[in-house]
C-alpha cells in the first residue's frame, strides 16, 4: 500500500500520534468518564432545584403595570351621526388591527429573565456541551477502528457502524437541546414584548407563566435524558467492546 501512495514520514508520525491520543482518551471516556458522569447526573436529578412540587415557585414577576383606562369623549352629537361615521371610517382606512400602547422604555429598566430558570439553564448547558464533545471523541475512535472494506467477515464491522450511528444520534439529539433553550428565550421575549404593548391583556401574562413551567419540566427531562444517554452508550460499548476493537477474527482463530 505504501508503494501506491507516498506519505511523508513526519506527517505519518504525527497522524499516528493523533490516533493513539484519540484511542487513549476514548477508552478512558468509556471506562471511567461515562459511568462517573451518569452517577453525577443521577445525583443532580435528586437535588431540590429539580424537584419543585409547586410550579408556582419558579414563576417570575412581570413588573409591567396596567395603565389607567383612557376615556374618549364623543366627537359628534346626535344630529351629525352620518358624517361622524363617515369621518371615523376614513380615519381608520388602511388599519387592519388595533395598535397597542407605544413602549419607549420599560418602567423598571431592563426586563429581567426568569432568575430561577436562568440559574438552572446555566447548569444544564455545560452538561449538554460535554456530552456532545465526548460523543464526538468516542465516535472518531470507533471510526478509526473500522478496517478496510473486504468481502465477508463483516459482522464486527456492522457492530462498529451501528455504534457510530448511535453516537451520532446522541450527538444530534444533545445539540437539539441547545436549540430548545434558545427557542424558549425567543418565545418568552416575544410574549413579554406583547405584554408591554398590550398590558391590559391577561392571557399574555398567563402564557409567560405557562412557558416558564413548560421550560422547567423540559429542563428536568433533558437532565434525565443526558443521564440515560451516558448509561446507554456505556452499556452498549462495553457489551460489544471485543467486536469494536477487533471487528474481524484472524484466520488462525477459525482453525481447529
Amino acid at each position: 500500500m505504501s508503494s501506491l501512495l507516498k506519505v511523508d514520514n513526519e506527517i505519518k508520525t504525527k497522524v499516528d500520534a493523533f490516533r493513539e491520543r484519540i484511542t487513549s482518551e476514548a477508552e478512558h471516556l468509556v471506562a471511567n468518564f461515562f459511568p462517573k458522569k451518569l452517577l453525577e447526573l443521577d445525583q443532580f436529578l435528586k437535588e431540590p432545584i429539580l424537584n419543585v412540587k409547586d410550579l408556582k415557585e419558579i414563576h417570575s414577576d412581570i413588573n409591567l403595570s396596567v395603565p389607567d383606562p383612557i376615556l374618549l369623549s364623543d366627537l359628534h352629537d346626535g344630529l351629525d351621526t352620518q358624517n361622524a361615521k363617515k369621518r371615523k371610517l376614513d380615519e381608520c382606512a388602511g388599519e387592519d388591527k388595533v395598535s397597542g400602547t407605544k413602549v419607549f422604555v420599560m418602567p423598571g429598566g431592563m426586563m429581567k429573565s426568569n432568575g430561577k430558570l436562568l440559574d438552572l439553564i446555566e447548569r444544564v448547558k455545560p452538561e449538554i456541551r460535554t456530552l456532545i464533545e465526548k460523543c464526538n471523541t468516542v465516535k472518531m475512535w470507533v471510526q478509526l477502528l473500522i478496517p478496510r472494506i473486504e468481502d465477508g467477515n463483516n459482522f464486527g464491522v456492522s457492530i462498529q457502524e451501528e455504534t457510530v450511528a448511535e453516537l451520532r444520534a446522541v450527538e444530534g439529539e444533545a445539540a437539539s437541546y441547545l436549540d430548545q433553550i434558545s427557542r424558549y428565550y425567543i418565545t418568552r421575549a416575544k410574549l413579554v414584548s406583547k405584554i408591554s404593548k398590550y398590558p391590559h391583556v391577561e392571557d399574555y401574562r398567563r402564557t409567560v407563566t405557562e412557558i416558564d413551567e413548560k421550560e422547567y419540566i423540559s429542563l428536568k427531562i433533558i437532565v434525565s435524558e443526558l443521564r440515560n444517554q451516558y448509561v446507554t452508550l456505556h452499556d452498549m460499548i462495553l457489551k460489544n467492546i471485543e467486536k469494536i476493537k477487533r471487528p474481524r477474527s484472524s484466520n488462525s482463530d477459525a482453525l481447529y
